[in-house]
């Protein structure tokens, strides 16, 4: 399954894009042998409209420039469903068993994601219910990627 990280919003140089991107090339490496492979990283920049909701329909329809048709979407979102890490390798793995070819992790704008692409979507799941900067987001999101090929290979990284 290809797995494309969507973002709102561009990864400035420093060590935030640096520890994202060590964690996205452990999983590159770990991740095809299991049937998960990372296609791309999509950033946008944030739309500049004035309202929130113009905003949210704006970046929605970068994203879905972007999607296959018969992609798995996950969006993160504050107010999504709190995973632990099993539960989101074997999240991706049952995706990947259906024979689901690419799949999208999404991380929306500073307003969230349009309503209509919550609907669209095949999980919506939370860091938890605090609100984390996109930097944080990316991290977090490379870094579930890799334990999630972790956990599926059996590797001993996941210490549960």
């Amino acid at each position: 399954m290809r797995i494309t990280l969507f973002a709102v919003g561009r990864l400035k140089a420093g060590p935030e894009q640096e520890l994202a991107g060590r964690y996205l090339d452990r999983f590159s490496k770990a991740g095809p042998v299991l049937g998960l492979e990372l296609a791309r990283v999509v950033e946008v920049p944030e739309s500049r409209a004035q309202a929130p909701e113009q905003r949210k329909r704006e970046e929605m329809r970068e994203l879905y420039k972007t999607l296959p048709d018969t992609a798995v979407l996950i969006l993160l979102d504050e107010r999504g469903k709190t995973f632990d890490s099993e539960e989101f390798a074997g999240l991706m793995g049952r995706f990947r068993d259906d024979g689901r070819r690419d799949a999208m992790i999404a991380i929306g704008g500073a307003d969230g994601h349009d309503p209509e692409l919550r609907q669209r979507a095949d999980a919506v799941l939370s860091f938890g219910r605090m609100t984390w900067p996109h930097q944080m987001v990316r991290i977090m999101a490379a870094e579930q990627l890799y334990r999630c090929a972790t956990i599926l290979s059996g590797h001993p990284y996941h210490r549960a």
